[in-house]
This record gives C-alpha cells, sequence and structure tokens, in this order.
C-alpha cells in the first residue's frame, strides 16, 4: 500500500464518521418521539396498547421535554456514536469486500457484497451503542418502572443520564452497562444487511438509465433512506422487542427463553407491540439520516 493510497484512506474514514455523527444527529431530532413510544409500547405493551394512547398519556404526564423527548441526550450520545462507529466501518468493509470480491470499484459493488459490509460494520458499532443505548430505554420508560416501584411501597426519585449510568456501574459493574449486547447483536448484525442492502439496492433502481446513484437528487435519496429503514425494522423488529425487555426491565434471561415465555404468557402480538410508531418514525429519521450523511459527505470530498 502507498502512502498517498494510505493518506486517502484515513481521509475518507474521517470523512465518513463525521457524515455518520451529523446523520445521528439528525436522525434523533426527527426520531425521538416516536422511539420513545417505541419503547414504552415494547416494554409495557398491556399499558398502552395502541401508538396514539401513548403519545396522549405520556405528553399529558411528563410534557414534551420531560416525556416525548426524555432520553434525548443519551439518544444522542447513542446515535452519534452508532452512525459514526457505523458509517466509517462501513466504507472499510466496502473497500475490503471490493478486494475479496475483485470488483473494480465500490460503486459497482453488488447488493448482496453492500448489505455485506453493513452487516460487518455493525458489529463494531453495536459494541459502541449497548451502554449508552441501555441509558436511553432506561430514561424512556423511568416514568412506568417508577409506578411500578411506587406501588411496592418503595421511595423513587427521577434521575438523569449521567446519574442513572453511575447507579448501573456501581451496582452491576461494566457487565451491567453492556446489558443487551447479544440481543442487540443479534439485530443490528442482519438488520443492517437489510438497511444498506435496501438502500443501496433501492438507489440503484431510481437512478435513470446511464445515470450515477450517487446523482439521483435529494428526493431521491430520501426514498431510498426511508425504504432501508422500513427494511431495516420490518426483518429484526421481534429481536428489539426482546432488547427492550431486557434492557429496561433488568433482566438476566436468554433471548430464546424471553422470547418462549412472552409468546406463552402474552401471544405473538407482543413481539410486535410498537412496531407501527417504529414504522412511522423510521420513513422520516432514516431519510434524514441518509440525505445528512450523502450530502455532508459530499460537501467535504470537495473541500478536503
Amino acid at each position: 500500500m502507498t502512502v498517498s493510497s494510505s493518506s486517502n484512506n484515513t481521509k475518507d474514514g474521517v470523512i465518513d464518521f463525521t457524515a455518520g455523527f451529523l446523520g445521528g444527529v439528525a436522525l434523533v431530532y426527527v426520531g425521538q418521539p416516536l422511539d420513545t413510544i417505541k419503547v414504552k409500547m415494547q416494554t409495557f405493551p398491556k399499558l398502552y396498547t395502541n401508538m396514539f394512547g401513548c403519545f396522549v398519556q405520556t405528553l399529558k404526564h411528563d410534557g414534551i421535554y420531560k416525556g416525548l423527548y426524555a432520553g434525548t441526550v443519551p439518544a444522542l450520545v447513542a446515535n452519534i456514536t452508532e452512525n459514526s462507529v457505523l458509517f466509517m466501518c462501513y466504507g472499510m468493509c466496502q473497500k475490503v469486500i471490493q478486494y475479496a470480491t475483485k470488483t473494480d470499484s465500490i460503486e459497482n459493488l453488488s447488493i448482496v457484497s453492500n448489505g455485506l459490509a453493513g452487516c460487518l460494520a455493525s458489529f463494531f458499532s453495536s459494541i459502541a451503542l449497548t451502554p449508552t443505548e441501555l441509558i436511553k430505554c432506561k430514561l424512556q420508560a423511568m416514568y412506568e418502572m417508577q409506578k411500578i416501584e411506587i406501588a411496592k411501597g418503595n421511595v423513587v426519585q427521577r434521575i438523569g443520564p449521567f446519574a442513572l449510568t453511575c447507579d448501573i456501574y456501581r451496582r452491576e459493574g461494566t457487565r451491567g452497562l453492556f446489558r443487551g449486547l447479544v440481543p442487540t447483536l443479534a439485530r443490528e448484525m442482519p438488520g443492517y444487511f437489510f438497511f444498506f442492502g435496501g438502500y443501496e439496492g433501492m438507489r440503484v433502481l431510481l437512478a435513470k438509465e446511464g445515470q450515477n446513484k450517487d446523482d439521483i437528487g435529494l428526493g431521491k435519496t430520501m426514498v431510498a433512506g426511508a425504504v432501508g429503514g422500513t427494511v431495516f425494522w420490518i426483518s429484526v423488529y421481534p429481536i428489539d422487542v426482546i432488547k427492550s425487555r431486557i434492557q429496561v426491565q433488568g433482566l438476566s434471561i436468554g433471548m430464546h427463553t424471553l422470547a418462549m415465555k412472552m409468546l406463552r404468557t402474552e401471544g405473538i402480538a407482543s413481539l410486535f407491540s410498537g412496531l407501527l410508531p417504529t414504522l412511522v418514525r423510521t420513513v422520516p429519521a432514516t431519510a434524514t439520516l441518509f440525505a445528512t450523511y450523502e450530502y455532508s459527505k459530499r460537501f467535504m470530498h470537495q473541500i478536503f
């Protein structure tokens, strides 16, 4: 490898990381309220049976900032961390797969190859994501968890992300902060195969004859992003429900055991609780994510 190619790889990695960072910020502010509704419905399906009722009750009890935007700080940290690492590793994995498949350029990788690159990249982003998503989910469901503790006669008080992190670390150590890592990996790795495969495949479909998929324009890029996000959630949603239960309720049982328990006691619908707000959220959120990523990446390549 020449010094020039090494320098280019470093520059590409920094640009991908920065573009993923900006995309993660945009995604949170667009999608956080519906993400909160999703987590509440996943964790307390008997309390919240529909998206609208959950939205109204959350707004009524906790308002916008402490309710619908609960966990925004750790959500920002989680999504910035995940998407920065994800898109940086995605670019690197594309280059590895390009080399392995002897493809002439990254732009000509197949849909399956792009999906595989996303799958491999998500392994690294999952490790970075798990602790911050744990805190986010716990903050989003804090109101309901406190009601349970109060019913038991326990005295509780609302705490912020830093205090919650310290509390988990004090009680459970580093292992506690990585509770839900296995279901996160089980969700992310197949999910991002479909996420990036769906996105890249849709860009190819939307490109006119002879047109490069990078030149399809903002609107079509957002449509491709929305499709990628939708395919992601449809393919792995039950795993996400299990992950949320494990993280919010502090469970120590395995994924399969919890899934069987939910099916036996709550029915198959419990594994899809919160799917509607998730799909409603993912269309604008992932459309914004990819638009921000692609255009900030293009801008940085032009000036550096």
